[in-house]
């Protein structure tokens, strides 16, 4: 079952809320539409089946919906939480560069800020949005949809995948999450890449900037134990990589998700 609410409207586009009960391993009855969206999840994980690529979708990979573009769902996990944007096709011409584009959209740390911000502002985001958008479309257009593979190499990538979410001690390196998962660091490292779009590495420093992210929106101020508990070397390794993330220090990241302002 599935309940959207507005959040914001403009002859451009529109944002929504979707909470999303299903709960269910199978795959859905196919589904299309005539609409461009930009789906971002706020909470939870689901599966994503379209144009031939099969994605989980979380708080790290949204997706993207085209007009006619068949797509299937599964939700081994339970229920989501998404932010669901829709765009006018002219304004989606001209963010896209009239390029097909693959379902995935990767979320880095500035997608992940702009977005937070958006939910922040959503009866005045315009300005939000659209830097929000010029993003996903930018990130979109430097995505290539990776070729096949075995299943057990996508297992592979998943198993990793669920380590460096769970935090496991073996997780903070790769030659440690190598050992963990019985393969070579650079058989690993090649398989994630390729089926994920994105370096092992990166994807670990994109969910500890995260996790920053929801510690900072949360109120945290002790900036050094933030650090020291995230696994970052100090408080001016977790600046360098917040703003190499997100383009702002966490002393900015705070004053713009400071609830009081």
């Amino acid at each position: 079952m599935l309940r959207s609410s507005l959040l914001h409207s403009t002859p451009h586009f529109a944002v929504n809320t979707v909470v999303c009960a299903e709960d269910h391993p199978g795959w859905s009855a196919p589904e299309t539409s005539g609409d461009v969206r930009i789906v971002l999840v706020r909470r939870g994980t689901f599966v994503l089946r379209s144009a031939g690529a099969r994605v989980t979708v979380d708080r790290r990979t949204g997706y993207l919906e085209l007009p006619g573009q068949e797509r299937r769902f599964a939700h081994p996990a339970g229920g989501d939480v998404c932010t669901s944007i829709t765009v006018a096709p002219s304004l989606w011409e001209e963010l896209s560069d009239g390029r097909g584009l693959p379902p995935a959209v990767p979320v880095d740390g500035r997608l992940d800020l702009e977005h937070r911000l958006l939910l922040r502002t959503a009866g005045d985001g315009f300005a939000g949005l659209e830097r929000l958008l010029s993003l996903v479309a930018r990130t979109l257009r430097g995505r290539r949809p990776s070729p096949g593979g075995g299943p057990g190499r996508r297992a592979l990538a998943r198993l990793a995948r669920d380590a460096v979410l769970a935090d496991h001690p073996d997780s903070h390196d790769l030659r440690g999450l190598a050992r963990l998962l019985g393969v070579s660091p650079s058989h690993l490292s090649r398989t994630f890449l390729h089926h994920t779009g994105v370096s092992l590495s990166r994807f670990r420093t994109r969910v500890r900037v995260e996790r920053a992210l929801d510690r900072i929106e949360d109120g945290e101020s002790d900036l050094a134990a933030l650090a020291a508990d995230l696994g970052f070397a100090d408080q001016a390794h977790l600046t360098r990589v917040m703003r190499a993330e997100t383009g702002r220090p966490p002393a900015a990241v705070r004053r713009l998700l400071d609830p009081s302002h």
